[in-house]
């Protein structure tokens, strides 16, 4: 069958350099940092006591108080990412069939803060159990979907995907096979992710995968830097509105660019290492370029998963060297997270955002906080260091790689009828 083309129509972002996409995108250009000390609860004990918040962060200024008792923030910073895309695109202001429009949303965790407090008020309580009713909505993972569903009355798929850290990539990936085998005709795709918590920072630093330079958070994200010492949580929420193209166009629609191809892999080999050769990462960037039906060298540039972990920085240049060869030299390579922080389940729609805005305004955002090269790293790599650069961007790949081996890639490229 002949496949349907899709184009991403409307972009909508909070996070923690910028609550809104436009924000965003010019604090990344700028090289802005998102990372301080924990105002969420008290770090003073924590190993990390830093974080990539989102900042000026008021609920009561997106809901009113009933509102706020049924949505554990990661929703809520879902709905907020979602609104703007859904305004930007204007696709509900049109005669759209809201029986062909539908939504996708990820979340690698969910409502970790809504099962905290649950717990706690059981367990320092008289032993009676007193939950809230609103408990199990407001945590499960896929409630977010639901809430933007019910929003906006979409009645098309509706579900969520979870593969902790490529999330909301898969969530892009499966909003876009539906669309191109005719099964919808736009989506409200993305995730987003609320889990600098007492869980999420003690769970993360027991593992010890977090940064603990404590002494100057703004310098601890530092992807492919030889003194890396781990990732810098992150929260916020990204969304796309994926939609068919002559759907676009009978519209008016604007259009930033085609989402031209997706691939997915698994590892295969540990619960949370990357395979040692970046196997895995290799296999869904592959099947990315073969999926849009571009040869390897029609790729301009590479925001990658680099989340500024020992292992994960190492294995992932392997990966990009075994696929592109020579020309992977050419490429201007980048890790946002230098500057978000990693959000988890929510890092996939974010950096796509940044991916397709590098191929819209032809920009690549930089790579902060590098002091020294790293020798188990080919450095002969363009990792766009310090600066955002200025060059054609015709076509970009997103790579985000989660635990469990899970690995997903997305491609897009200028859009031309």
């Amino acid at each position: 069958m002949q496949l349907k083309r899709v184009v991403v129509t409307g972009i909508g972002a909070i996070t923690p350099i910028g609550n809104t996409a436009r924000e965003f995108w010019e604090s990344l250009l700028l090289g802005k940092s998102g990372a301080a000390p924990i105002t969420l609860f008290d770090a003073t004990n924590f190993k990390t006591q830093f974080a990539c918040e989102v900042k000026n962060f008021d609920s009561g200024q997106f809901f009113d108080r009933k509102e706020v008792r049924k949505y554990d923030r990661y929703t809520q910073l879902g709905i907020i990412a979602a609104t703007e895309a859904v305004e930007d695109s204007k696709l509900l202001e049109s005669n759209v069939d809201k029986d062909r429009v539908g939504v996708i949303w990820a979340s690698g965790i969910g409502g970790i803060q809504s099962f905290h407090n649950e717990v706690e008020g059981f367990v320092t309580g008289d032993g009676t159990p007193k939950y809230n009713p609103f408990f199990i909505p407001k945590m499960i993972a896929d409630i977010a979907a639901g809430h933007i569903s019910i929003k906006y009355e979409l009645h098309g798929p509706n579900f969520a995907t979870v593969s902790a850290c490529a999330s909301s990539a898969n969530a892009l990936a499966d909003a876009f096979n539906y669309i191109r085998l005719g099964k919808a005709d736009a989506f409200v795709c993305g995730g987003s992710e609320a889990a600098i918590t007492v869980d999420g920072v003690g769970g993360f630093n027991a593992m010890h995968a977090m940064s603990t330079r404590n002494d100057d958070p703004q310098t601890a994200s530092r992807p492919f830097d030889k003194d890396r010492d781990g990732f810098v949580i992150g929260e916020g929420g990204g969304s796309l509105i994926f939609e068919e193209l002559e759907h676009a166009l009978a519209r008016g629609a604007k259009i930033y660019a085609e989402v031209a191809g997706a691939g997915l892999s698994g590892d295969g080999y540990h619960m949370t290492a990357p395979h040692p050769e970046g196997y895995g990462a290799y296999l869904c960037m592959k099947a990315a370029v073969e999926d849009a039906e571009l040869k390897p060298t029609d790729i301009d540039h590479i925001n990658t998963h680099g989340t500024s972990t020992p292992v994960g920085d190492v294995v992932e240049p392997k990966a990009i060297v075994k696929l592109f060869g020579e020309y992977a030299y050419t490429i201007n390579i980048n890790s946002t997270k230098s500057m978000t922080g990693h959000l988890l389940g929510g890092a996939g729609a974010i950096e796509a955002i940044a991916t397709l805005l590098a191929v819209k305004n032809d920009i690549v955002p930089p790579t902060i906080n590098h002091f020294s090269d790293d020798p188990e790293i080919d450095n002969r790599l363009n990792f766009t260091f310090g600066k955002a650069v200025e060059r054609k961007v015709n076509a970009a790949l997103s790579n985000t790689f989660g635990f469990g081996g899970h690995n997903a890639s997305i491609i897009f490229k200028k859009f031309t009828k």
